[in-house]
Parts: C-alpha cells; sequence; structure tokens
C-alpha cells in the first residue's frame, strides 16, 4: 500500500532540486559562459535553446570578446604554404577552417590580436584581411599609401572596448623609406576612419626590421631588427606618442617575443633551462652600461622532463603568450605554463618546423 505521506515531501524535495538545477542554469547562461573560448560556445549551443539563442547574439559575442582574453592555441605558417592550427587545449579551442581557406586568395598571416588576425594576400596588390578564424567574418583593407615592401612587418593591435560592439583596430607596419637611405618609416591603418595614414615619425638605422616579428604591448609595437652580423636591436614604436626608438641590448640576441603579464618577454631555452628575459624599463636603454640590468627582470624554470628536453636539449621556443610557452625538440611540441609548472604534449615538431607561429585567442568577436 502506498505511503501518501511521503508523497508530499518527495514531490517538494524534487521541486526545490529542480529549482536549485534551473538557478545554476542561469547563473551559468549568464555569467560564466562569457569567459569560455568560442569552440566551447559553440558545442555549447547544444545544451538547449536558452543557450543557444544566448551565445548567438551579439550582445553575447561583444561580452565575450571582453571577457576571454587567454591564447590556448597558435596558428603555424610557412612560406607559400597554407596556415595551420595548433591547440594548446584542443577539446575547448579550435576553428573551423585552419587554413584560412574562407578568404577569397591565398594569404600569409602576419599578426594577430585578441581574436583578429592580420594577413596579407601573396600576389597582385598584396592586399590585407583582417579576420576572424573563429567565425569566418572577414575585412579587405584598403590600399596602403605607401609601398610596403615584399614581406610586411604588419602588426595588429585590437583591445576590446565595453561600449563598442564592433571591433575597433590598428594595423601598424614599418617599412624602408623609400625618400631616405637607412630609414624606416611608419603606416597605421585606422579601422574608424577606414583609411591609412603615413606618420611623420623617421626612425634612422641601418638595416631591415625581420618580417613577421612584430608584438604589441600596450600600444607599443617592438619589431627584431636586422642590425649587421649581431642582430641584436630591436625597434621600439610608441602608437599613442607617434615615436620610435631603437633598443640595442646583448639579451635581444636569442630567443621568441612575446607578452608575459602585460610586458613584453624574450624567452628561450638554455641547456635544462628556461629563461624568460622581461623588459621592465625600455627607457633604461639610455643608462650607462652598469645599469644596464634594470632594463630586464629575468624568471627561470629549471626544465628536469627529459621527454621536454630530450639528449639535444629543446630546440626552441616557438611561441610566448600570456604564462603560456610552447617549446619543440626534434620531434615533438610541448606547452608549459609557468604558474603551474605543468607541462602538455602538443603533437608533433614537423607542424611548426621553420615556421612562423602566432599566437591566438579564440574569440567571437564582430568585426
Amino acid at each position: 500500500m502506498m505511503d501518501r505521506g511521503k508523497r508530499p515531501s518527495n514531490l517538494l524535495g524534487a521541486m526545490m532540486n529542480y529549482k536549485i538545477y534551473m538557478e545554476l542554469k542561469d547563473i551559468v547562461r549568464e555569467h560564466a559562459l562569457c569567459f569560455l573560448p568560442a569552440k566551447s560556445l559553440f558545442r555549447f549551443q547544444s545544451v538547449c535553446r536558452d543557450w543557444k539563442q544566448q551565445i548567438s547574439t551579439p550582445f553575447f559575442a561583444h561580452n565575450q570578446s571582453l571577457a576571454f582574453h587567454t591564447a590556448l592555441g597558435f596558428f603555424c605558417q610557412t612560406r607559400g604554404n597554407a596556415a595551420s592550427f595548433v591547440a594548446c587545449d584542443p577539446k575547448s579551442c579550435g576553428v573551423p577552417d585552419p587554413s584560412l581557406g574562407f578568404l577569397p586568395e591565398p594569404v600569409d598571416i602576419r599578426s594577430s590580436s585578441n581574436g583578429l588576425l592580420c594577413c596579407q594576400a601573396r600576389t597582385g596588390d598584396r592586399a590585407y584581411y583582417i579576420c576572424n578564424p573563429a567565425t569566418k567574418q572577414w575585412k579587405q583593407l584598403p590600399k596602403p599609401n605607401a609601398d610596403h615592401g615584399s614581406e610586411s612587418s604588419a602588426v595588429i593591435i585590437f583591445q576590446p572596448s565595453l561600449l563598442n560592439f564592433v571591433a575597433e583596430y590598428k594595423v601598424v607596419c614599418a617599412f624602408q623609406s623609400t625618400d631616405f637611405d637607412d630609414a624606416l618609416e611608419f603606416e597605421i591603418y585606422s579601422s574608424t576612419e577606414n583609411s591609412w595614414k603615413v606618420s611623420g615619425e623617421i626612425c634612422f638605422v641601418s638595416g631591415s626590421v625581420s618580417p613577421l616579428a612584430g608584438v604589441h604591448v600596450n600600444n607599443v609595437i617592438y619589431w627584431k631588427f636586422k642590425k649587421g652580423s649581431c642582430g641584436s636591436a630591436m625597434i621600439v614604436y610608441d602608437v599613442t606618442k607617434d615615436r620610435s626608438q631603437l633598443l640595442q641590448d646583448y639579451y635581444l640576441r636569442a630567443g621568441s617575443l612575446g607578452c608575459l603579464n602585460g610586458k613584453l618577454c624574450l624567452a628561450a631555452v638554455s641547456g635544462r633551462t628556461l629563461v624568460v628575459n622581461i623588459l621592465a624599463n625600455v627607457h633604461s636603454n639610455t643608462m650607462a652600461m652598469d645599469s644596464r640590468a634594470k632594463m630586464w627582470e629575468q624568471v627561470r624554470r629549471t626544465m628536469f622532463d627529459s621527454k621536454v628536453i630530450g639528449e639535444d636539449g629543446c630546440d626552441a621556443v616557438v611561441m610566448v603568450a600570456d604564462n603560456i610557452l610552447v617549446m619543440k625538440n626534434e620531434s615533438k611540441m610541448y606547452s608549459f605554463d609557468l604558474k603551474t609548472e605543468e607541462i602538455k604534449e602538443l603533437g608533433s615538431a614537423s607542424v611548426c618546423k621553420g615556421a612562423v607561429c602566432i599566437p591566438y585567442v579564440n574569440s567571437l568577436v564582430n568585426i
């Protein structure tokens, strides 16, 4: 015989559990989803209709671009070949077309910033394209006023803004001057004006900017510079102040440029030690030699994992973004988290052999 006295209690418990579930689901939808990468969000659209509608709105894409800034992967590209994508966490981060085949012509990736890629066509007028690989949105930029040369050093700067639902960004290119010997000039594209403008700033220096080597930190762009045989210089261009300077230092001889905790860094492997030099004060370049050490702060980590280092050591650091570094030896690639010191195997090193590796944020930002 059924115990009627227990039915209300069981029903009340079920109702309370359902209410808790509904409240938790709403909290996750409203406050947590925007902190996830694009690939996870596309997958979570199948959870329920409410989540699908939430994730599909331009307002949510805007919030996600504001909240998510972690580079969980990077694009690799060798000269003349299509791009490929390597994810540090393949389950959560990825793009539907890593080769960028959705663009109207073959391109070379130049730089990346908070989910946007700057690419350049290989033929014709060598047009610049801005795209979001997660959504396949793209835009062709107007033709620059100046000739940027055969290999562009274009760097895109995009900082998401709470007030702007459409991405506002700049593309800055350093190029050899045709009016002055041994000099660099700068041309800047502004998305708000949809036009290029040649800066009045001129940097007099003998050498050439290394293409695909630009990194921006807080509206300041750093390019490695080929200066004779030493290769130990860097061009620094402040976009806000429209000023440039030449930075020369011993630490610039080796390593990959990146951004760590909002500062420029240079990372390399020496023996079994990972060495990260962080630029503390760019203006100390004008100090006496005995004060030069003040320019850099150093982080060192001993790598005991024999899989990463191998008998011949680690070949190189191929990417630095946030607290994640990607290293490779002769056969494999690995990611290393500076905070947790966690090491993950990413795949074959042949993917990035001789390739330019550009960190990428898996964002829903609208162009």
